[in-house]
């Protein structure tokens, strides 16, 4: 009998969505249209491919109400917030197509003893894109749209907890003629993504989500001679230092602690403020925390909406809870906060103190509205609190001093470095991440790198 699943809204418990889970039989035939569709899919124009494509990525959110309320429904966002995400898919969607010549261009080298030499990227073939709920179409289109503009066919999975996304995207790459096969939609277990990565026609992974994920993800790969591009989780710190405005510090931190309810791979997990600034810091951020408002996402009022899974608010409850009864102290009140009276998922936003790196809170990823903030005498002891950390996607430093950020950020062990900056995406830069935060590059001209294979051409004017 085929396997089902359902997605339980985390707003009110209803199912937002109900489906049967693709075999064997369905992966098969959508992994032979993707390979047939490499063929001539690969033979299109540059410039025609990033027309179709540019199509599509217009044409899947148009509807950005219903994209919103979509979103609130499936992973508790808060409604006002949607039109966040949908701006994010149109820029990173545009600025990778606007890249592509670039990144994409023969790099031409000098004529040689009569040869004509240069390399061109050519595309690999399947690359199969697996999508977490968090940000879920943000996480998709860093890999979705590259490999198209650069020839491939994708095979998309997402979350079983956002399918509504994936079925737009279906839709839309129908809409705007995409061939038949360039791109589809699988709705699969972690068994079934095993047999993609297992089968010959796949040739390369693009895979965010949990370091445990991530693991179970390169196991599959490590089979076969393909490439898998790994966005894992992370642990960011930020640093207010002495020089720093404390009151726009503080209100950014709180932004970027309790945005999408702490649910965010580069959101602020942990934040080392200087002594000289710690208590007014901590006044400003418990104001403006304070200010944020629980609630039913889909109330226009809302600013903090419910955890994703009631398991995944146990888990983030558990870590706070850890941290008190170790001798950390809330800077927060949960009583302001009476919507978390009605249970998890909904869960209040907390702040600890006096916490030290032997707490999970401040060593292991929370996923959700909790944040430990510790005091430091120095820039010494700054970086060494960021760096002791198994995670490095992206870090922090707020202050005055351009120069001095840029010397601590060479020392910080991170993918991106902020200045008086955070959970914030460029598309224009590249993102990565380093240690257990994962592997690979996507985003920028050098994206394009790891979604095409380098084919040097070595021409020799006359016969020898």
């Amino acid at each position: 009998m085929p396997k089902s699943f359902q997605t339980i809204s985390p707003v009110d418990g209803s199912v937002v969505f109900a489906r049967e889970l693709d075999g064997k039989s369905t992966i098969e035939r959508t992994l032979g249209r993707a390979d047939e569709a490499f063929r001539s899919w690969r033979q299109i124009d540059l410039g025609e491919r990033c027309a179709i494509v540019r199509r599509f990525v217009e044409l899947a959110v148009h509807d950005a109400d219903a994209v919103a309320r979509e979103l609130t429904m499936q992973m508790g966002r808060p409604i006002r917030d949607g039109a966040g995400e949908v701006g994010g898919w149109l820029l990173r969607g545009r600025t990778m197509i606007d890249l592509a010549n670039e990144g994409l261009a023969d790099i031409r080298l000098d004529e040689r003893d009569g040869f004509t030499r240069f390399i061109r990227r050519e595309p690999l073939g399947v690359v199969f894109v697996v999508a977490p709920w968090n940000y879920p179409w943000l996480t998709s289109v860093n890999a979705l749209v590259p490999a198209l503009v650069a020839g491939n066919p994708v095979v998309l999975k997402h979350s079983e907890q956002t399918p509504l996304v994936a079925k737009r995207i279906g839709d839309a790459a129908k809409e705007a003629g995409l061939p038949d096969g360039v791109l589809q939609v699988l709705y699969l277990d972690h068994q079934g993504v095993a047999d993609v990565i297992g089968d010959r026609r796949v040739a390369f992974v693009a895979f965010t989500g949990s370091v445990g994920g991530g693991h179970a993800i390169q196991d599959a790969a490590s089979k076969r001679f393909i490439g898998a591009a790994l966005e894992l989780g992370g642990k960011d710190p930020a640093y207010v230092s002495e020089d720093a405005d404390v009151a726009r510090s503080a209100a950014n931190l709180v932004d970027g602690s309790f945005y999408n309810a702490g649910q965010s791979c580069c959101g602020i997990e942990r934040i080392y403020v200087h002594r000289d600034v710690y208590e007014p810091f901590l006044e400003v951020f418990a104001a403006v925390a304070n200010e944020l408002v629980l609630g039913d996402p889909r109330e226009a009022t809302t600013t903090l909406g419910p955890v994703v899974r009631v398991r995944n608010a146990e888990a983030i409850q558990g870590q706070v809870d850890a941290a008190l009864a170790a001798g950390a102290r809330p800077l927060l009140d949960p009583g302001r906060f009476p919507e978390a009276e009605r249970g998890l998922p909904y869960m209040a936003p907390q702040a600890l103190t006096d916490v030290d790196h032997s707490m999970e809170i401040m060593s292991e990823e929370t996923f959700g509205p909790a944040v430990g903030i510790m005091a430091v005498s120095d820039d010494e002891e700054a970086v060494r609190l960021m760096n002791d950390s198994r995670y490095g996607l992206t870090a922090s430093i707020w202050t005055s001093d351009i120069e001095r950020a840029k010397k601590i950020g060479e020392r910080v062990e991170t993918g991106t470095w902020f200045m008086n900056r955070c959970d914030y995406l460029d598309p224009e830069l590249a993102w990565v991440g380093v240690k257990d935060s994962g592997r690979g590059c996507s985003l920028s001209t050098l994206g394009y790198a790891q979604l095409s294979r380098p084919k040097s051409f070595h021409l020799r004017h006359e016969p020898g």
